[in-house]
């Protein structure tokens, strides 16, 4: 049997849920839960896509969300825009 990787915004259909989930995990007290959650949530939207809006390239914007940096504010608030997140409050 072959399966995927597990990505929780399959399970999501609302950008409120969405949001929420994000706050959740920005409000986390390791940093790593966030940019993780925003890993997932830009291969949900298409990685090449995202990265192309933003002005970086593909693979960039891999090292960026994999865990193993620290990603540039910048680029968080950037993905975050084209994404349309909201984690400013709770709906």
């Amino acid at each position: 049997m072959k399966t995927k990787p597990f990505n929780p915004f399959d399970y999501m259909e609302t950008q409120e849920e969405i949001n929420e989930f994000l706050i959740e995990c920005f409000n986390d007290d390791d940093p790593k839960v966030f940019i993780g959650a925003l890993n997932h949530l830009v291969k949900k939207h298409g990685v090449a896509d995202i990265a192309e809006t933003i002005g970086v390239n593909r693979e960039s914007l891999y090292k960026s969300f994999n865990g193993k940096v620290s990603p540039r504010w910048d680029t968080i608030k950037k993905v975050m825009k084209v994404l349309n997140v909201d984690i400013t409050h709770a709906a």
